[in-house]
């Protein structure tokens, strides 16, 4: 029996916490039963082995039985379950013994890798083996360490623990691809006790009750059902959604009063009922060539370093090799006074590091100091004593260069390494470092196969001037040692200081030809590591044809941190292909993503592919920038570039670079960079907003008075039309065309007219029939005539609104069909209109995503 301590379900609150001065209190609103809002849990303190059973499998190869995995035989080869093949779907079904909240799962391993274990796998779970959720995505590594697993325990809205009596294992890939997956044990954790899971089973059979009915009002409300929907309401006290939507439902679907929803749309946005919705919606990202006023700035360059001192507005930028030689410049960039100023044009001749590539800076803002460790040595240079690990530090108010070590490696630092990480702990006054390749002295005798050096995570405390080795690289000769912190040391990765949580977060990187996809977190207070990509797997979002929802590996990547937002940020440029520095340009491309630390979530904000990059095209974008090919400018692709960050201007900057032009190897950027990131507007979302509903409604008017709906098009729906945005443009003047389209509504006429009925005397129309002409003119040059019903003719079946079904009749009551038919219609799409605003609202206020008719299956 294992004991661990974890943290208590989160709390019932409303999502929707603002204030409505004008509205009412909408934390008053519990939406469900008094009755299900019982006493507060128990924190869930006590993890118990949990006892299951096989239930069901989908094969087995001979005498690798299913029950085999009960068992805990790490030297035993037979003693697992194996498929008897690859082919999809394979999958185990354990079963518990009671209804359980499962919260680890634990698999064992052979005594040794093993090309059958799984890579990668799925684990569902509920209580009927037909009906289960995803509890986990993740993967095994292939050695002979058993791994725990955290499963999903709560509900999607974490109000409520989640029982399962089942729980499904489901393999996708093996670490042999052709060989058939193996599990070798299986163990789980969380707690059956009655006394504990009765409570929490009455709690979850009461809220799935409470969405049952809801389901059910929405669908009634719908479908026109108005007596159902009041008696269902009335006799189960639950309500469907927040007073204020219901007030929304009225004004827009009901009534068709478009001016009162609107108002009401427009005070839900200014009261923020919005803000959770547009903090949810992806970056939109702007890049910005700086032309520095500055008669002097630096020159081309790569592999040189940038730090920001964000209170004082100043970007500091330091040496790189110009594509001929190393440089040991100096210089400062004033992010309000936009000019560069070169403070050392050789800092080797005033007591500073001499010149040097890939090397790594921090800045410690408490003392204003620039800290400087590691460099790139051609083979060629590196004798013993040529290699030490110099150490140095920039006094930016007193403008001065100090060496505070000439080996660090002699002190208890790293040796001397490059294409590391260095990141700054201000609070505690602490530099970390980790990675890198080791620099060794050149041996006449070395060949290419000698296994590199990598150099494990070491810190530095300024106060005391000491260094510590935390961690090892996993091959160090001392890495077996039970007392010894190891870890898999690389280069070309990324590393940010999260200040506020007190982590490292390393992403990616690489170890002689292997990349590696990890992302660890290190607490640098309790030394816990964590793999963030085993405990939260890959969730993002993505574009084109790439399908991997995370950055990928390569010698590129930059990345930076907004500690107040929870961000990580990570630029990725031009990668490596088949292991060779040759850049291929076919394939060139950029792309930046954000990573969020609360919801561990990927997105990629943008990715933009360059073909044919030559020396041309990147000659011209120092001067003109690199076109994306629809008119504004963005960064070539590039590596031995440098991004930095202003969190005070929540801005990033990138300068320089290598292009990777194979017929110009010495050819190096410097074009400087602003990257800006914003969050849609409440500004915007109002637009959409009444653009939304002004299009209905002008929909509606096409049918009653065309000529009223033109000038209403023109004045009213065109004030809310961005014409700098050409697809918006598009869409404004298709919808002239449902002024010239003859309507089989008889909403207002009778079924024997053949035209619409104009409300106009005689004059009137020929007035309008001018200006009806002009309009035609302007907006619907070259358009198709077609149907524009609300989001493009968007089946409404899929916001859960069914067309109502009308049965063959005679032809005296086509008139009473008609009306009938197109007052449905009319009504649908209000309701269609209404579901797209919602959705735009908290969770907590509004009616049920899903729709009943989703659970009918034909």
């Amino acid at each position: 029996m294992s004991s661990s301590s974890t943290s208590s379900p989160t709390d019932n609150s409303s999502h929707g916490s603002v204030a409505l001065s004008s509205f009412g209190a909408i934390n008053a609103y519990s939406g469900t039963n008094t009755s299900t809002q019982s006493g507060a849990q128990k924190p869930f303190s006590l993890s118990e082995r949990l006892k299951f059973e096989i239930y069901r499998y989908s094969s087995y190869s001979p005498n690798y039985l299913p029950e085999n995995v009960l068992v805990d035989c790490p030297n035993d080869q037979t003693s697992r379950w194996s498929a008897y093949s690859n082919s999809p779907p394979q999958f185990l079904t354990l079963k518990l013994r009671r209804p359980a909240i499962v919260k680890k799962i634990k698999f064992g391993k052979f005594e040794k890798s093993h090309v059958c274990n799984i890579k990668k796998f799925r684990v569902y779970g509920g209580l009927e083996d037909d009906h289960m959720v995803l509890l986990l995505e993740g993967g095994l590594k292939n050695d002979n360490i058993p791994e725990i697993f955290n499963l999903r325990c709560l509900t999607e809205d974490g109000s409520e623990n989640l029982p399962i009596l089942y729980l499904k294992i489901v393999p996708l890939l093996s670490w042999g691809p052709s060989f058939n997956f193996s599990i070798w044990y299986i163990e789980l954790h969380g707690q059956d006790d009655p006394m504990y899971t009765s409570a929490r089973m009455k709690n979850y059979n009461t809220r799935r009750e409470v969405e049952i009915i809801k389901l059910c009002l929405k669908h009634f409300r719908q479908q026109g059902y108005t007596s159902a929907f009041e008696a269902l309401q009335e006799q189960t006290s639950v309500q469907l959604e927040h007073p204020l939507i219901s007030e929304l439902h009225k004004y827009l679907v009901v009534q068709g009063d478009f001016e009162k929803a609107e108002r009401f749309v427009a005070e839900c946005i200014d009261e923020g009922l919005m803000d959770e919705y547009l903090h949810k919606q992806d970056y939109k990202h702007s890049w910005h060539m700086k032309y520095s006023e500055s008669e002097t700035k630096p020159g081309n360059r790569g592999g040189h370093q940038l730090v920001v001192d964000a209170k004082k507005r100043l970007i500091y930028l330091y040496g790189g090799w110009d594509g001929y030689q190393d440089l040991s410049d100096l210089w400062v960039y004033n992010i309000e006074e936009d000019n560069w100023s070169l403070l050392c044009e050789r800092s080797e001749l005033v007591n500073g590091p001499t010149p040097r590539s890939c090397h790594k800076m921090v800045f410690d803002p408490i003392s204003e100091n620039i800290f400087m460790l590691g460099r790139y040595l051609d083979n060629s240079i590196r004798t013993s004593d040529y290699i030490k690990s110099d150490f140095y530090l920039y006094d930016t108010r007193a403008r001065n260069w100090m060496q505070i070590c000439d080996d660090t490696s002699q002190v208890g630092g790293p040796h001397l390494v490059y294409d590391h990480q260095m990141c700054m702990d201000a609070d505690k006054r602490t530099i970390y470092v980790f990675g890198g390749k080791i620099l060794t002295p050149r041996s006449v005798n070395a060949t290419g196969s000698i296994e590199p050096e990598y150099s494990g995570l070491f810190s530095y405390h300024i106060a005391t001037n000491t260094w510590s080795q935390i961690m090892v690289d996993c091959h160090h000769s001392s890495a077996s040692q039970a007392d010894v912190m190891s870890i898999k040391s690389r280069i070309t990765h990324c590393m940010v200081f999260h200040n506020k949580q007190r982590k490292l977060y390393i992403y990616g990187g690489q170890r002689g030809k292997e990349d590696l996809d990890e992302f660890l977190s290190y607490d640098v207070d309790t030394q816990a590591i964590t793999v963030l990509n085993k405990e939260h797997p890959h969730h993002g979002t993505t574009a084109g044809n790439e399908t991997k929802f995370e950055p990928s590996s390569g010698y590129t990547l930059r990345s930076t941190i907004d500690c107040e937002r929870d961000e990580i940020y990570i630029f990725s440029s031009l990668s490596k292909v088949k292991d060779r520095r040759d850049i291929q340009h076919t394939d060139a491309a950029n792309s930046f993503w954000v990573y969020s630390l609360r919801n561990h979530k990927w997105s990629r904000i943008y990715y933009c592919r360059h073909s044919g990059q030559d020396a041309n095209t990147i000659n011209r974008s120092n001067v003109l920038g690199a076109s994306k090919g629809d008119g504004s400018l963005e960064p070539c692709p590039r590596y031995a570039h440098q991004l930095v960050y202003d969190d005070v201007a929540n801005t990033h900057y990138l300068f320089g670079g290598n292009p990777g032009i194979c017929q110009q190897p010495q050819l190096r950027l410097d074009d400087f960079w602003l990257l800006q990131l914003e969050k849609p507007k409440r500004e915007e979302i109002l637009k959409h907003c009444r653009f939304l509903v002004r299009k209905l409604r002008y929909e509606e008017m096409t049918r009653r008075d065309p000529l009223k709906a033109m000038q209403y098009l023109r004045h009213n729906i065109a004030a809310v039309i961005d014409h700098a945005d050409a697809e918006q443009l598009n869409n404004f003047h298709k919808l002239a065309s449902l002024l010239f389209k003859n309507h089989d509504s008889s909403l207002d006429r009778e079924s024997n007219m053949t035209t619409p009925a104009l409300c106009a005397e005689t004059e009137d129309l020929e007035t309008d029939a001018d200006v009806s002409a002009k309009l035609k003119d302007e907006v619907t040059d070259g358009i198709v005539q077609e149907n524009l019903s609300l989001e493009s003719n968007e089946s409404l079946a899929s916001s859960g609104i069914s067309e109502a079904v009308s049965s063959p009749t005679s032809s005296s009551t086509c008139t009473k069909r008609a009306r009938t038919e197109s007052t449905s219609e009319l009504k649908n799409k209000r309701a269609f209109l209404f579901n797209k605003l919602v959705q735009l609202m908290p969770p907590s206020m509004v009616q049920p995503e899903r729709n009943l008719s989703d659970f009918v299956v034909m």
